[in-house]
């Protein structure tokens, strides 16, 4: 397993690590087979959506914030409750294609960690899953 380290700047980002993980796809010479990405953090998740427009993260940290505010009448009250609740919705992780050396995205599409209680230093773990 290879590890990734993500720095985030705001309490709620969308980091573009897609330049990341296909760089260590190529550095680690995998060609044919999946990338197993994933989040060791209760507070931070993974998904893949458009990369191309960036009103489309600042849509989707705006829409988080506004259906799972930060406040204090949740029941565990560490503080970053709502952080958990959306990672839950995103999930922890994400299984990529990876052919000819090459993860197999759509056009538009980007691999995001999502960090909901940042800022903060994370860490992205990948798993290679070699295929034919």
């Amino acid at each position: 397993m290879e590890k990734l380290t993500i720095e985030t700047e705001r309490r709620e980002s969308l980091v573009n690590v897609t330049h990341l993980v296909q760089a260590l796809v190529t550095r680690k010479g995998w060609q044919n087979g999946a990338v197993l990405l994933w989040s060791p953090h209760t507070t931070a998740g993974i998904t893949v959506n458009e990369a191309a427009d960036p009103d489309v993260v600042r849509d989707i940290t705006r829409h988080m914030h506004s259906m799972v505010p930060q406040r204090s009448d949740f029941e565990h009250a560490e503080g970053n409750s709502d952080a958990h609740i959306k990672t839950s919705l995103f999930g922890p992780g994400q299984t990529l294609i990876v052919a000819n050396g090459k993860m197999q995205l759509g056009t538009w599409q980007g691999v995001f960690f999502c960090d909901w209680d940042g800022p903060r230093r994370r860490s992205l773990w990948v798993q290679w899953l070699p295929g034919e």
